[in-house]
């Protein structure tokens, strides 16, 4: 019997039971009729029992067929039986009310005018009144019971995939997002209560109730009063909660292993079915603690508008998103230079959807200057985001030639043809890899910045160009960087592998650090090194500690964290400034200009031709990174076939 009654449960909450299988109408009609039979009875016997002087102008039979037609009528009219019984509601109990009432108004009338016109009335007032709250009470609770019945089966069934959640927040939003969670069949969350956000409060306790779910309060970490109740999960809802108190309040969940999860506000939902899908899993992009970034959007509209912008690298992560955020300020045209055919041909199709921006997307080598030409030639931009780069520091390490190919050639040819053809603003891409480099990745970038600082100094009095660098750290979800490797790691099951447990790094959102490049674009001069507040430094183990738990995993025991060793040319941290330089704040508390030691970078103009020489004859690679550190002494190698280099004085 338990297996049967087991089975019809299932049947009962299956997603096709849902959709197609409501009880017909002319079920529901026909029990609300033997429902209104019945209470005609129980009426009849109840005053049988009271009185026994009945009216005798009809007969008891009479009496209650011509109550019965009457309330049939009204059930007809007021499609009382046309609603969805599981999902009654209080719309459904005013339709019962109004149909009972009516019903007991024609009765009256007819009453009473069986009184005025043959001298008697059919039926007794009470007996009128209490057959009118018995049908209604039928009705009613009937509808109670089958909706009671079918939520239980189905919490009985679902329990086990149910994750027992507390939302965080009492607002608006929070309590919006309680009412269609509760709604949401198949249930994915069950509900157990709310939790205040922002009132301190002196004692754990329920002291009131929404949606008739308590309030929990709490004077301990939120987490220490979750443990108690069980919860498995917290939604943080409230919108009003400020970014510091959310990552405490994350933070001391995952801890606990507890999961947490965002919502978007309700009233930004493009389609409100579905509702367990607009549930996600914080990133690990969330969890920066820092401020929002305040742009001088005049600024860079000024400088973008109605112009046309040239950004190469622009299928990359980073180039991408400049790409976007440029689109924004609605310039004349966009040229998209990438040599990868396939993501440029996905950006264009994002941009044609999304933006109203004139795109043409060029595949293109920024090392091929013949072809670069041609492009200048024909757009003429006015603003070049030079992105284009190879970055991957242990392919560049064994690969030098490349490096410099790219990095170096690229950025001089790019840079050549932005004076060439009057460009007003050149801005490069950098990396804090290019400080005290440590690889030929950052050796290779910080020769390109030193060669578009000659640029400057030669020209910066006879060409329009202003020559703006970039230097920023690691951008989380690039290509290339640890969240995206650590993701699939997990998703693999682990281990997460992880060059030394002492390894720091530097962070920003890719969304922050196009939003800079743009403003040091708009405020540049020409000559600048602009550089990024990046906030507190991140241990690498920690970073892969708190993405396990965000994936719902315990560290060390679902998931394995190794270390591998660091990788030729790798730091134990990186640097934004060399050892030498100082910074200058700017009008936006998130730049800083790097003041370097006055250099005059005229004399390693021949240099860099050498090496760029050097590189496109694939010479040896030996040979190629002793001129790279000619020209960057501060270039020193680290757990690297090139160490030898550094034993031996590298003159000029």
């Amino acid at each position: 019997m338990r297996k049967i009654l087991d089975r019809i449960c299932q049947l009962i909450i299956t997603k096709n039971i849902f959709t197609f299988g409501y009880t017909p109408r002319w079920i529901i009609f026909s029990i609300d009729v033997f429902l209104l039979i019945v209470a005609n009875l129980l009426t009849y016997n109840l005053l049988k029992s009271l009185t026994a002087n009945f009216y005798d102008v009809l007969s008891p039979l009479e009496r209650y067929s011509l109550v019965t037609i009457i309330n049939i009528f009204c059930f007809y009219v007021f499609k009382t039986y046309s609603g969805i019984i599981r999902h009654s509601s209080i719309v459904d109990a005013i339709k019962l009310f109004l149909s009972t009432f009516t019903s007991l108004i024609i009765i009256v009338t007819i009453n009473i005018i069986s009184l005025l016109t043959v001298g008697q009335k059919i039926f007794l007032f009470p007996g009128l009144i209490l057959n009118a709250i018995l049908i209604f009470t039928f009705l009613f609770l009937f509808r109670i019971l089958i909706k009671f019945v079918f939520e239980k089966l189905a919490e009985s069934i679902q329990s086990k995939d149910t994750i027992q959640t507390v939302i965080m927040g009492t607002d608006a939003n929070a309590i919006a997002i309680a009412n269609s969670l509760q709604a949401e069949k198949p249930a994915r969350f069950k509900i157990i209560g709310f939790m205040e956000t922002t009132k301190p409060h002196t004692r754990f306790g329920i002291t009131k109730r929404i949606l008739g779910l308590p309030i929990i309060n709490s004077n301990k970490k939120p987490c220490a009063t979750l443990k108690i109740l069980n919860v498995k999960a917290v939604i943080i809802a409230d919108k009003n909660i400020s970014h510091e108190k959310k990552i405490e309040i994350i933070d001391d969940c995952l801890q606990n292993n507890i999961k947490v999860y965002r919502v978007q506000l309700i009233s930004d939902w493009a389609n409100k079915n579905e509702i367990s899908k607009k549930i996600k899993s914080f990133e690990i992009e969330d969890l920066l603690n820092r401020k929002p970034i305040l742009l001088d959007n005049k600024l860079i509209s000024n400088k973008i508008a109605n112009n046309t912008i040239l950004i190469t690298g622009a299928a990359g992560s980073i180039g991408s998103e400049i790409v976007r955020q440029v689109s924004a300020y609605q310039p004349y045209k966009i040229i998209l230079v990438d040599q990868a055919e396939t993501p440029l041909h996905s950006l264009k199709l994002e941009l044609e959807k999304n933006y109203q921006a004139d795109v043409v997307s060029v595949v293109a080598d920024i090392r091929n200057k013949k072809l670069l030409n041609k492009i200048f030639n024909e757009y003429k931009p006015q603003l070049v985001y030079h992105a284009a780069a190879y970055k991957h520091v242990p392919l560049m390490e064994e690969n030098p030639c490349q490096a410099v190919e790219t990095n170096v050639h690229g950025t001089k040819n790019v840079a050549d043809l932005a004076i060439e053809h009057g460009v007003k603003h050149f801005v490069m891409v950098s990396t804090d890899k290019a400080v005290n480099p440590s690889n030929v990745m950052g050796a290779s970038k910080r020769i390109a910045e030193i060669y578009v600082q000659t640029l400057h100094q030669k020209y910066a009095d006879k060409v329009k160009t202003k020559f703006i660098i970039t230097r920023f750290g690691n951008v989380l979800g690039s290509n290339g960087s640890v969240v995206p490797l650590f993701k699939q790691q997990i998703e693999n099951g682990g281990p997460i592998t992880l060059t030394h447990a002492n390894i720091i790094r530097y962070f920003m959102t890719i969304s922050e650090a196009c939003q800079l490049v743009l403003e040091a674009g708009a405020i540049g001069n020409g000559g600048e090194i602009y550089i990024f507040d990046m906030g507190e430094p991140v241990k690498i183990i920690d970073l892969a500690k708190k993405m396990i738990q965000l994936a719902g995993y315990v560290p060390y025991k679902d998931i394995d964290i190794k270390e591998v060793g660091l990788r030729p040319g790798e730091k134990l941290y990186e640097e934004l400034l060399n050892d030498k330089s100082k910074t200058l704040p700017t009008h936006h508390e998130k730049i800083m200009i790097a003041t370097e030691c006055d250099q005059n970078y005229l004399d390693k103009e021949s240099l860099i031709i050498e090496l760029i020489n050097k590189a496109v004859n694939y010479e040896n690679n030996m040979e190629i990174v002793h001129l790279m550190k000619k020209i960057v002494p501060e270039f020193t190698s680290l757990n690297s076939d090139y160490e030898i280099l550094d034993n031996k004085i590298v003159t000029s």
